[in-house]
């Protein structure tokens, strides 16, 4: 059976310190939800607009607890092998040439299909670690039914079994964290396992901490104008709304730039790096009324 001795935090108030400490600035329902992550050994399915920290928050937990991150990037397509494990075929198909004649097929058999030649992906890697661990399965919403049944099987009893060589459980839980852009609706099964977090922007309050703890550098009010621009951008029908990495990236820019007052002049020349579509671009040149 999986340890049951530990916590990742003692409590949600050491969960948002910790968090902290690391450049992760969680807000209460966040560092509840970290909290019982670990307290309860159970998955967390954060859904969410693309870019408000959906997955730096596994980095965070990672840092904050000197674990291992073990991330399983999702994409359509993505199948068993890719996600759990694989034998290495041509390796086999090297021994079984090594060996010849001269050794009974019984015995060729078990022998390559031995650890020697398993090819493990993320997904049994993070099992099979006895060291703390942070599993990271990222955008699940990108993969297919059959992969998600996979994961409800795995998130289960974090074992798996492999018919060449018998089940292998964990002996110690990793903390998951599975990532959504809600692009499709996950199955109630999936969701049942998890504990659920929902990520969305900030408001400017929190936006501006968070800005101003990235880039230290950023003078009070230049943030304020900066994440006031952020707000009138994402209300406007983009193709791509701006993250929060972006305003930090956006920070970074204006102090490179040495631009000390946020203009409609500095906004127009700088809009690249927070919208990444020409038509995003004349949209918010247009409504926001910027000079050029």
């Amino acid at each position: 059976m999986p340890s049951r001795t530990s916590s990742w935090f003692s409590s949600p108030t050491e969960a948002v310190t910790r968090l902290g400490d690391v450049g992760y600035l969680a807000d209460d329902s966040t560092a509840l939800t970290t909290y019982l992550a670990g307290a309860l050994e159970k998955p967390v399915l954060i859904e969410g607009p693309a870019g408000v920290g959906k997955t730096e928050l596994a980095k965070a937990i990672t840092r904050a607890t000197g674990a291992e991150l073990v991330r399983l990037q999702c994409y359509e397509g993505l199948d068993e092998a890719r996600a759990l494990y694989e034998w290495n075929y041509k390796k086999q198909l090297l021994r079984i040439q090594a060996a010849g004649d001269g050794q009974a097929w019984e015995e060729t058999h078990d022998d390559i299909f031995s650890e020697e030649f398993l090819l493990t992906r993320p997904l049994l890697t993070a099992i099979r670690r006895s060291e703390p661990t942070v599993l990271l399965i990222d955008e699940v919403d990108k993969t297919d039914v059959e992969v998600e049944g996979l994961l409800l099987e795995v998130l289960s009893d974090f074992q798996v079994t492999i018919p060449e060589l018998g089940t292998m459980a964990s002996t110690r839980r990793p903390l998951v964290v599975l990532t959504s852009n809600a692009t499709r609706e996950l199955s109630e099964a999936l969701k049942r396992r998890c504990l659920y977090l929902h990520l969305d922007y900030p408001d400017a309050d929190r936006e501006r901490e968070i800005v101003l703890s990235q880039v230290p550098g950023l003078d009070d009010k230049v943030a304020r104008q900066l994440v006031a621009v952020v707000g009138r951008l994402r209300e406007l029908e983009l193709k791509k709304s701006p993250s929060i990495a972006e305003s930090v990236d956006w920070a970074r820019t204006l102090i490179a730039l040495e631009i000390t007052d946020l203009s409609d002049k500095a906004v127009a020349d700088t809009l690249g790096v927070v919208l990444k579509h020409s038509s995003d671009v004349d949209r918010a040149v247009r409504e926001l009324r910027l000079k050029r």
